[in-house]
């Protein structure tokens, strides 16, 4: 059964208050293992980075099975279904939808028929030119299924195997008809494929299982690697296909304009601290923002809390360069799911109980410093402040690990448009008003990219700064950025 959205009166209301990651992919092949159990083990490792349907389509020779649906991947899943995905080769997708609603006939894989034989593609990212590339291959007399930007990439390298081009051909030409981002999984009967765009937008990684032959895996994130005792080899790098047969893994650089511009965010908040990017896992780099954040916005307190889970490594590190001792201020019920049933308006009132409760004694006559990534309506903040006050803080002082928030994204991340986000309308003074705090301050720009310990230049920050890396073309810009058309 498709949930029923219309309950809420507030579009807004019922959304959680930070930006929302699209998508987690993996792909696998190797012969002789069960590759739908690894596939869903490396889903389950990822299931942060979407949590409202997954899907696993496996290849048995020339034959695909297929099973997606609405829900977590544990919810999807069990052994029976597993059971009846067998194969050499894989790919999986969990799914936060960024473009086509909430359907199941827009999960992933998407599964296209060719001349040679069936292709199922995972797709992590948002392209910008989706009107367009489904204009031009409806004139084609292409057909579709869903709403979704994935299907028209996968459709679209369909489009050219059928005119004659091969699996490798088929696909960099398809590439080339992308404007966008994508970091994509890609299974036919010969092998698997790894893709990114060439901004490397979105995270991919590339594994090897301890077995002989070697064997390839390919994640969003290495914790999906880890979940399966795979080896993280690489990153697939910004304009990279790597191909995976029994031939073992190639590498072809489709793209010539690649230029590296990792989503930030990526870093600050989406993948999981545990995973690893430019060679140290994010918590590590989230201590230090924490320390940054203390030095940069100092303020005199008797504990430092962050908000969970996201929020305690960067609480941990402003704790160690303050001095200022770190406490567990708030517990979270890690086993809340999105709910579509509505709670009662005593509850509602009461704020967000049903995830986050605070500690009363560790609170009560506490000035009290907290750490969360980012405040995008502002409207959790909010709820979190009246909390630690009715739980007895003294004074409660707000520290956010990255800059405001201004602008919306278009590659990949569910933002929302610009007027929703309260950093584009109101200051800090006026946002901290809003959200009762004694004091606010934010990470500056110039510290969270200086922390990285690489090329600034190599991240997108586009949420922060409105300089879009991608060309948006302006029908599409015109869609979020309601308050540069409005001339604000």
């Amino acid at each position: 059964m498709i949930p029923n959205h219309s309950f809420a009166a507030d579009e807004h209301s019922n959304k959680p208050d930070k930006p929302e990651e699209a998508c987690g992919v993996f792909g696998i092949y190797a012969p002789g293992e069960d590759v739908a159990k690894l596939t869903y083990f490396g889903l389950y490792a990822l299931q942060h980075r979407g949590q409202e349907s997954a899907g696993i389509a496996t290849f048995e020779g020339e034959k695909v099975h297929l099973h997606k649906d609405m829900g977590l991947v544990s919810q999807v899943f069990n052994e029976s279904s597993l059971g009846h995905l067998p194969g050499n080769l894989a790919v999986g997708h969990t799914r936060y939808s960024t473009t086509g609603s909430s359907r199941v006939v827009n999960a992933q894989p998407v599964v296209v028929q060719t001349r040679l034989g069936s292709l199922a593609l995972a797709h992590n990212g948002n392209l910008v030119n989706t009107k367009e590339l489904r204009e031009e291959l409806l004139s084609r007399k292409c057909e579709f299924v869903s709403t979704t930007d994935s299907e028209a990439i996968a459709v679209a390298i369909g489009s050219e195997v059928d005119n004659g081009k091969d699996w490798l051909e088929a696909a960099i030409s398809a590439f080339g008809m992308c404007q966008g981002a994508f970091s994509l999984t890609i299974a036919t009967p010969q092998g698997v494929m790894g893709v990114r765009d060439p901004h490397g937008v979105r995270p991919l990684v590339i594994g090897i299982l301890p077995t002989t032959p070697v064997r390839y895996v390919l994640a969003s994130e290495t914790c999906g690697l880890d979940i399966i005792g795979a080896e993280f080899l690489r990153d697939v790098e910004p304009g990279e296909l790597v191909w995976i047969t029994e031939e073992g893994m190639a590498s072809f650089h489709w793209s010539q304009q690649q230029k590296r511009k990792l989503c930030i965010f990526e870093m600050i908040y989406f993948a999981r601290p545990d995973s690893q990017m430019e060679g140290e896992s994010l918590y590590s780099y989230r201590l230090r923002i924490g320390r940054l954040l203390a030095a940069e916005s100092p303020a005199d307190a008797d504990i430092v809390i962050g908000v969970p889970d996201s929020g305690i490594p960067a609480a941990i590190g402003f704790s160690q360069a303050s001095g200022i001792p770190y406490a567990e201020g708030l517990i979270k019920n890690r086993y809340v799911g999105r709910t579509f049933i509505q709670p009662t308006q005593t509850m509602r009132e009461s704020g967000i109980r049903m995830k986050l409760n605070p500690l009363k004694d560790v609170l009560e006559g506490k000035r009290v410093i907290i750490i969360d990534d980012s405040i995008v309506r502002g409207t959790t903040s909010r709820k979190i402040v009246k909390a630690l006050r009715d739980a007895g803080a003294t004074a409660v002082h707000m520290r956010i690990s990255s800059p405001p928030v201004t602008h919306p994204c278009f590659y990949g991340i569910d933002t929302d448009n610009q007027d929703q986000l309260i950093a584009a309308t109101k200051s800090v003074a006026e946002i901290g008003a809003q959200i009762g705090v004694d004091s606010l301050a934010f990470l500056s720009w110039d510290g969270m990219l200086r922390a990285t310990n690489e090329d600034p230049l190599s991240f997108c920050s586009a949420c922060f700064t409105g300089d879009y890396p991608i060309d948006v073309p302006e029908v599409v810009k015109r869609s979020k950025l309601i308050l540069e058309k409005a001339g604000t």
